[in-house]
């Protein structure tokens, strides 16, 4: 039995003199401090900075302009839900929609040709150019020679697109209307140029981009 103790106490000795050593091996912290524990020390570095402007950044950290840039996609992605939604009420694609409606609302200023068509929409005049073609051929579209310029050719809709976009109408406005229920009118005006100062810079940004050869360019956007 006194074997037993004596070898009781041998191990408890060597456990302290193994904390000992230990606590001796761990680096010491100043009176009243407290020692900090990194909460992912598998972390190597911090994520790189995706802006440079100061205006964009907030104490040095860009998290409030990436929070920006995923509003920015979530926003887009919502809007282009509701605009099939309204093209899908009168059985055309979101892009269909979104071209017979523009022309029928400028040719309420004048007449539409291709080239002022594609510039309201921001879109390439080739792609502009197939689209309008197609909606020729759907009967949604027709075209006839400019009196004041026959090189050009001005586009309307048909009857048959005015009446479908009518039908539209009452229930377009009211999802409208909530999708924007958060705007006062001067916020609406302040939304509207920051949105096209946004889209000219943005074109700047590609043609940097495509310099650097990180992108395709002006084509690739808005088909």
């Amino acid at each position: 039995m006194l074997r037993s103790v004596s070898d009781a106490m041998d191990r408890g000795s060597a456990h302290r003199r193994g904390l000992r050593l230990q606590s001796q091996a761990m680096p010491k912290t100043p009176k009243g401090s407290v020692r900090l524990v990194d909460p992912h020390p598998s972390r190597v570095q911090r994520a790189p900075l995706t802006v440079g402007r100061s205006e964009l950044l907030v104490d040095g950290s860009d998290r409030d302009f990436r929070r920006l840039v995923h509003n920015l996609f979530a926003l887009a992605a919502r809007h282009e839900a509701i605009r099939d939604g309204h093209a899908a009420r009168i059985g055309l694609t979101g892009i269909e929609y979104a071209f017979v409606v523009s022309i029928h609302h400028l040719e309420d200023e004048g007449s539409v040709s291709v080239k002022r068509l594609a510039e309201f929409l921001r879109v390439s005049g080739a792609f502009a150019t197939t689209m309008v073609g197609k909606l020729i051929r759907r009967g949604l579209v027709t075209k006839d020679e400019d009196p004041l310029d026959r090189r050009r050719l001005r586009l309307h809709v048909t009857a048959r697109t005015h009446a479908l976009l009518t039908t539209l109408g009452p229930s377009q406005r009211r999802v409208n209307d909530i999708q924007f229920s958060g705007l006062t009118r001067r916020e609406f005006l302040i939304f509207q140029r920051l949105i096209e100062g946004l889209i000219e810079t943005s074109e700047q940004a590609l043609s940097l981009q495509a310099q650097l050869g990180g992108g395709r360019g002006r084509e690739s956007v808005g088909r």
